[in-house]
């Protein structure tokens, strides 16, 4: 009995409100639209984070049959883009260059991957040791790269040593929804691979607003992102930012639009006059 439509909800944690979506379960052969698969994984894929939920009894065998649908829709769970410079021309022929030493591809390799996709000019630059789906990879250019928890259920029915043996599988959370167990440690995780960065909020003469963060990515986290969040008309008047926190050496310190801020600093912001 699972979930046939998606249900959205809404957690607060440290601050911050994270939206929620429960989808339909993913059945085999999901990624070729079964069972309303295809709309279910083009859902995964705008999500800053995939919870897999899988049963403790036999995780290993639902979480192969998962990966491999999402995988087959260009979703890459808990791994880095490669680092792959990729650029088609209009003539020249195939120039590789590397950077580090490559062991599973070569140029006549790479020749043999771009001739599938009629590709004969392009200039490549690998800076990691890259396999063949790697490549492909940067050549279909759709594919997404997210992370993971996979939340094993159902701890109530198994031992301790099985428990011990499941906290070794990498990215799991072991739980009990039913009991409520560890829902902390799965909150925590969750806060963690998200990658978010609290910023407080100072009006001129007031004590700094604790209780409604502005919440930002960890790789967007500059003064002009933290005012774009508010409201995109405050950087027309901007002047100066006044910061409070780790990310500056003395508090309050005056900073630009390109200072990176850090977790839980307080910003005030002080328009041109």
């Amino acid at each position: 009995f699972t979930t046939l439509t998606t249900v959205p909800g809404v957690i607060q944690y440290k601050g911050a409100k994270i939206q929620i979506l429960d989808l339909p379960g993913i059945i085999e052969g999901a990624k070729d639209g079964k069972g309303r698969g295809k709309q279910v994984i083009a859902v995964a894929r705008t999500c800053s984070l995939i919870f897999l939920v899988l049963d403790v009894l036999k995780p290993m065998t639902h979480k192969a049959i998962i990966e491999k649908e999402l995988e087959g829709f260009g979703i890459r769970l808990n791994k880095e883009p490669p680092n792959i410079t990729f650029r088609k021309k209009e003539k020249g022929g195939i120039k590789m260059t590397n950077t580090v030493p490559l062991t599973n591809l070569d140029l006549e390799a790479v020749k043999a991957i771009l001739s599938e996709y009629k590709i004969h000019n392009a200039d490549i630059a690998f800076r990691c040791d890259a396999t063949a789906d790697d490549f492909i990879d940067i050549i279909e250019g759709n594919r997404v790269y997210v992370p993971a928890i996979y939340v094993l259920n159902k701890i109530d029915q198994i031992s301790i040593e099985e428990l011990d043996l499941i906290y070794r599988i990498p990215h799991a959370v072991p739980i009990s929804a039913h009991h409520e167990w560890n829902f902390d440690e799965l909150l925590e995780k969750m806060w963690e691979a998200l990658n978010l960065t609290r910023i407080y909020t100072k009006p001129k003469g007031l004590l700094p607003d604790y209780s409604a963060p502005v919440v930002l990515r960890s790789d967007k986290v500059t003064v002009e992102d933290f005012c774009n969040a508010i409201h995109r008309g405050i950087m027309r008047q901007f002047s100066h930012a006044l910061v409070w926190g780790s990310s500056v050496k003395y508090s309050p310190q005056k900073v630009g639009k390109d200072h990176q801020l850090a977790d839980e600093d307080v910003v005030q912001i002080v328009k041109k006059i």
